[in-house]
């Protein structure tokens, strides 16, 4: 009997890998064309992904490569297939994913990754500066890795784009937060949050008028509950109450004014972003005591060292504790709580950067040519230049413009 030539198919369906669709085509590449490697987060409270799968597959169609680790973004509900077919490989193991040229996360990598990378490639992630030890700024310098930090990056009107999504998501978050720990499922006051008629409404104080302040702000007013916002910068108070377009009660940090605002609140919320190193405490242990039994705090700020002199690091699987019969809700990274939502914002973002990084020739003349994007890099090929990194580490550090001028 004549034997019929294999097609091929048998042995495609064999392989333990997802291939995608596009695979079967050629698809032309150019010199400058990206490799981009996206990791599945390790970190326990990570449940976004940088990329979806309808931006991997723009991306691939300007004839870019993408590997997806397997899972990377099932918490957030894509699937493999579904980067398989915008045109990813699925890679199956975690350290063979950081041999892609530039290393796509959210969370920022673990040492171990570091040591996974190759030398010379490029990371962007987040830095989460309060958190890193000089350790990992040596792991950086030895692979001589150039890493960005995309919560430095500015837009081109100065604005921080990931920063201010992650706030919005934050800010319209934590008031869905507080009305689960008021009430009586959550073993709290049994307290409606927005009160009904013949019923005084709870009592919110807003500790930060900047992003993440304006839209609990919002979301409070949306429910009807009384507000009070403080913060230290009048024109921020001047901004919030335009963009809110309420009269809302405003203050300084005035020690008398908060003191009584805390005492009488239902919900405090402590919003303050560090404008350089680690928050000093605003609420001391001695006025959580004298709050209300039953009472809410939410410190979004947890991740840069806390707003209350008595919030200790929580959890998404354990978010709560209570001291002083006031429950502390101090989970960092509010926004995995809506990670799609979350991972869709990031991805906005990022998609754009990475196809302008590849449109301007190369990384390097990325960061020469765009003065918003130069603000992301803390190491240039493992040399520190992040100024406020070098002063808070004692690390020693480099402008990054002399060092690119060097090239010529």
């Amino acid at each position: 009997m004549e034997e019929h030539p294999r097609s091929g198919f048998e042995q495609l369906a064999k392989e333990s890998q997802l291939y995608p669709q596009e695979s079967l085509l050629e698809i032309k590449k150019s010199k400058d064309a990206l490799f981009i490697g996206i990791p599945k987060e390790v970190m326990m409270q990570e449940k976004r992904v940088p990329l979806t799968p309808n931006s991997v597959k723009l991306i691939v169609d300007n004839g870019h490569e993408i590997w997806v680790e397997s899972g990377a973004g099932s918490q957030s509900r894509f699937t493999d297939q579904e980067y398989s077919d915008a045109g990813a490989k699925i890679i199956y193991s975690h350290e063979e994913i950081f041999n892609a040229a530039l290393i796509l996360k959210v969370e920022p990598p673990t040492m171990e990754e570091i040591e996974m990378m190759k030398p010379n490639r490029t990371l962007f992630s987040a830095l989460q500066m309060g958190n890193l030890k000089k350790e990992y700024f040596e792991k950086l310098r030895k692979k001589r890795i150039t890493a960005i930090g995309y919560e430095l990056i500015e837009d081109k009107t100065g604005g921080m784009p990931v920063v201010r999504a992650m706030s919005e998501i934050a800010g319209s978050t934590v008031m869905l937060i507080a009305a689960e720990y008021l009430s009586n499922a959550n073993n709290g006051k049994g307290i409606l949050l927005g009160g009904i008629t013949g019923v005084s409404s709870p009592n919110v104080v807003i500790l930060g008028a900047g992003t993440v302040g304006e839209f609990a702000a919002r979301a409070a007013l949306g429910l009807g509950v009384d507000i009070k916002i403080f913060d230290n910068h009048l024109y921020k108070l001047r901004r919030i109450k335009h963009l809110l377009g309420h009269q809302v009660s405003t203050s300084t940090y005035e020690p008398a004014a908060i003191s009584n605002a805390i005492k009488e609140a239902d919900v405090v919320i402590g919003a303050i972003r560090a404008e350089k190193g680690r928050i000093r405490f605003l609420v001391t242990e001695e006025l959580v005591s004298q709050m209300k039994p039953g009472s809410v705090i939410i410190d979004v700020s947890i991740d840069q060292g806390g707003c209350f002199e008595t919030s200790e690091m929580t959890s998404h699987e354990k978010p709560v504790y209570v001291k002083y019969g006031v429950i502390h809700y101090c989970v960092p990274n509010i926004a995995s709580r809506v990670a799609r939502t979350a991972s869709y914002a990031l991805n906005n973002i990022f998609s754009t950067i990475l196809l302008e990084i590849a449109e301007s020739g190369s990384l390097e003349e990325m960061i020469y040519s765009q003065k918003w994007f130069m603000k992301g890099v803390y190491t240039y090929k493992g040399i520190l230049c992040n100024a406020t990194i070098g002063k808070n580490l004692s690390l020693q550090y480099r402008d990054l413009e002399l060092l690119l001028a060097a090239r010529f």
